[in-house]
């Protein structure tokens, strides 16, 4: 069909126009359902583009534990396997098979007693690991109660107060009772003598944190063990350990060697950890890893026919994208375990030297100096009455960076402060521009709550 002069107008202005005066641009856009038409991509592109300007700038953001950078070689990978899903390994079994061997490094790096027959899973994140660690500790509790003959209705959950909010959601979406480990100054983790307190015979088990998300600390997850190692000694119930390395995971193991949390000991049963965190992948991975196959219940493992094969699958997710676990294990051989320890240590290196300047200015003081996880948070002092942490937050965002105030659970929910998270990719520089933000925003309230008196050689000469 022949065009018509004025179709070829059209297209003629298209092709030589900027992309702010085409259509799309010049008009408003629909953001409440679908337009009639749809639209030049590079307007569209734009459109969205632009809009995420608002968003905060992601390496600034010390709010968050999730890795923001990754190598332009790891970039290339997620754009080539986003169309691979995860769960479909008979099509994709090399896929399937990356994972498998991300399992045994971990099972390795956590010291497995059985890590030729490694047993553990991806997942969407640590939220959904939890998840699945919780449902194996409440199945297997089940089975011995079921043995012993006594009765299954009432499990309960023994953890500190400053959990991450999953653990919350897994006792209410699983009718599991959970039983807080309440915190007090100078103590913001769960320790022997609280956890022994609140386990009895229907404790499915006991969550020890590695690296609480409140000040970066680690829970003593030895200790605990050594206590409930004496309880079922002298007759007291067998209660296992989950711990939630979320971040300490991939810390821990190239910083704190000698730690001992993983499944060197014992009643250690399973391990969750977020490799977008510290495992340094974009969002979103997760790893849920057991000690032996005996931990995870057969009961929880679904085979299924699925395109061709029989596919083994404990997830509460299905369909997802393959790219997060090659991205794992783009990782571990692009890294290996020097390259995570030498990041690790600079993170944790940055995080002590900007604890320390911190604590040198003024009015703060430290509650944790981030000699655990890269983390520290800190408050101001109690004689500082004219401003809050929730103003000096607000005053850096405007530098746009993003630290966030908050309070500590009660009773100490008269505790405000102000946390900073150190991941790869925040190096001394950035560290030093924060400290110049930081000391600025002080100095700012620190000149609103106490005003200079007048100069009198100021005085204008009009003044008589």
């Amino acid at each position: 069909m022949a065009l018509h002069r004025s179709d070829l107008d059209e297209i003629e202005r298209l092709l030589v126009s900027p992309v702010f005066s085409r259509p799309g641009e010049t008009s408003p856009t629909a953001k409440d359902e679908l337009p009639h038409l749809g639209r030049d991509p590079h307007v569209v592109y734009r459109l969205i583009h632009d809009e995420l300007m608002l968003d905060g700038n992601a390496r600034q953001n010390l709010a968050t534990f999730v890795t923001t950078f990754m190598d332009e070689h790891a970039d290339r990978l997620f754009a080539e396997t986003l169309d691979k899903n995860m769960i479909d390994k008979d099509e994709y079994p090399q896929t399937a098979a990356i994972e498998g061997r991300c399992v045994t490094i971990l099972s390795n790096l956590w010291h497995s007693p059985g890590h030729e027959t490694a047993t553990g899973t991806s997942t969407t994140g640590s939220s959904e690991a939890v998840m699945l660690g919780g449902l194996a500790l409440k199945w297997r509790w089940r089975q011995r109660q079921e043995a012993a003959g006594k009765p299954v209705d009432r499990p309960n959950l023994v953890m500190s107060c400053t959990v991450q909010v999953v653990w919350e959601k897994f006792c209410r979406y699983w009718d599991v009772e959970p039983r807080y480990a309440p915190v007090e100054e100078g103590r913001l983790d769960l320790d022997a003598e609280q956890t022994l307190k609140l386990v009895d015979e229907n404790t499915i088990g006991v969550v020890a944190i590695l690296g609480s998300t409140y000040d970066g600390s680690y829970e003593p997850v030895q200790e605990i063990a050594a206590a409930l190692d004496e309880l079922a000694a002298s007759g007291g119930p067998d209660i296992p350990v989950h711990v939630d390395a979320a971040s300490g995971g991939f810390v821990a193991p190239f910083i704190d060697p000698d730690l001992e949390w993983d499944f060197r000991v014992p009643r250690v049963r399973s391990i969750n950890a977020s490799g977008h965190k510290y495992g340094l992948v974009y969002p979103g991975v997760g790893w849920i890893l057991w000690r032996t196959p005996e931990d995870l219940p057969e009961d929880l493992v679904f085979h299924v026919n699925y395109l061709g094969g029989d596919m083994p699958t404990f997830a509460l997710n299905f369909s997802r994208p393959g790219s997060q676990v090659v991205g794992q294990y783009y990782n571990f051989l692009r890294l290996g375990f020097e390259g995570y320890r030498e990041i690790q240590q600079a993170c944790r290196d940055n995080a002590r030297y900007l604890a320390d300047e911190v604590a040198a200015t003024g009015p703060y003081e430290l509650l944790s100096d981030g000699s655990a996880l890269p983390v520290f948070f800190f408050r101001l002092r109690a004689d500082v009455t004219n401003y809050t942490v929730f103003d000096v937050s607000a005053k850096l965002r405007e530098r746009g960076w993003q630290v966030p105030a908050y309070t500590l659970p009660a009773p100490l929910d008269d505790v405000a402060g102000l946390r900073v998270v150190v991941r790869n990719g925040f190096g001394r520089d950035l560290a030093d521009m924060l400290l110049d933000d930081l000391r600025r925003a002080t100095e700012y309230f620190e000149d609103l709550a106490h005003p200079l008196p007048p100069d009198p050689s100021h005085t204008s000469s009009f003044a008589h």
